[in-house]
């Protein structure tokens, strides 16, 4: 009959079939999301290691910069103990415990190699000077002496620059060992030769809190 219509039982089915076949532009742009995604992990976290490495590079720099500030402030204060004995020996002569303290806290400081051996020795020579400055006390004569008095500024100077190159030391050691902890640091910092630094720490803090002085 006209207008009827003569269905074939596979036509849908072959026509279902044939749009269901991915398209190869749309593997293609599935394949290059992939590769975009795997691309800028790659470059996040390549950003990031350079960015770690670098900032440890210029802590461990700074670090290592503060040490030697107070390594050379330490060894100027070592040169000026021998005057300051010979001065005082000038008229204390018996007073000789407080020159042996004296010289054997400036034995330890200049033989100190680490920032735990500093710090210990630290304690004797502030304890020393301290001695050795009481001692001048009582001699109105060396308080008067100008080459004491010159020796005696040198001195607080040189013991209020150690103070301030410690405290920068240790702030730079405080950030240098937080990073290196921090995750995902800690996983991977210390094969790239990073390790935690020694804090300049003393076993009295108060002891040291003020440079040794004396009042005339």
């Amino acid at each position: 009959m006209r207008g009827c219509r003569v269905f074939s039982p596979n036509a849908g089915s072959a026509s279902a079939g044939s749009d269901s076949r991915p398209r190869p532009y749309d593997e293609r742009m599935e394949l290059l999301i992939v590769v975009g995604v795997i691309v800028l992990l790659v470059v996040i976290i390549g950003i990031y290691l350079w960015s770690t490495y670098n900032g440890l590079v210029r802590l461990n720099v700074r670090v290592d910069e503060a040490w030697s500030d107070i390594t050379v402030q330490m060894k100027r204060r070592a040169d000026l103990i021998p005057n300051l004995i010979e001065a005082v020996k000038g008229y204390a002569a018996h007073e000789k415990q407080v020159f042996e303290n004296v010289t054997a806290a400036r034995a330890a400081t200049v033989n100190a190699s680490t920032p735990a051996e500093a710090g210990k020795a630290e304690n004797m020579m502030q304890s020393a000077l301290k001695s050795i400055f009481a001692v001048a006390e009582a001699y109105p004569q060396l308080q008067a002496n100008q080459n004491f008095l010159q020796l005696q500024a040198e001195l607080v100077d040189t013991e209020d620059k150690i103070q301030a190159s410690r405290r920068f030391y240790n702030g730079g050691v405080r950030e240098l060992n937080t990073k290196i902890k921090v995750f995902p640091n800690t996983l991977f910092v210390r094969g790239l030769g990073f390790k935690e630094r020694e804090f300049f720490e003393v076993d009295e803090p108060a002891a040291i809190a003020e440079p040794p002085r004396v009042q005339f």
